[in-house]
């Protein structure tokens, strides 16, 4: 398959993480404008303001949990994909392989059938290739 899922894994922990940080930012912001020693209509407008750009913290850090989570589960199924494609491409081999020790041990001039002779015209995909998943060949 394409990409690097160790990178994947590295950037949902990093969106974990920077989510982490910016609740802990909002959480900061907000204690700080609580402790501000002014009182008054400006500095309780001031606290309103200072709550509601936490809330949109708040709100940027879960949208940083949903991308993680998203990617997290992309991870999960190109895994499965891979495993997949190993497990197809490694059953494809070992159909060809019987398909030509059958072929070498038949009397000269047999011609095969036609599950036979299309295993043995089989050219695979690439390794790892994501044409394995649509690979149709006799037995597969």
């Amino acid at each position: 398959m394409y990409g690097d899922p160790a990178a994947g894994r590295r950037r949902v922990a990093q969106l974990r993480e920077q989510s982490g940080d910016i609740r802990a930012l909002a959480a900061r912001l907000v204690s700080q404008a609580e402790a501000v020693p002014w009182h008054g209509k400006a500095a309780d407008a001031m606290r309103e303001r200072i709550k509601g750009r936490a809330d949109h913290l708040r709100a940027a850090a879960a949208h940083h949990e949903d991308a993680a989570e998203s990617l997290a589960r992309h991870l999960a199924e190109v895994d499965v994909l891979k495993e997949a494609i190993e497990t197809r491409s490694h059953k494809a081999t070992a159909l060809v392989d019987d398909a030509r020790s059958r072929s070498a041990a038949a009397a000269s001039g047999a011609s095969p059938d036609g599950a036979e002779a299309a295993l043995l015209a089989f050219d695979p995909p690439p390794a790892g290739h994501k044409d394995w998943l649509t690979t149709d060949l006799p037995g597969l």
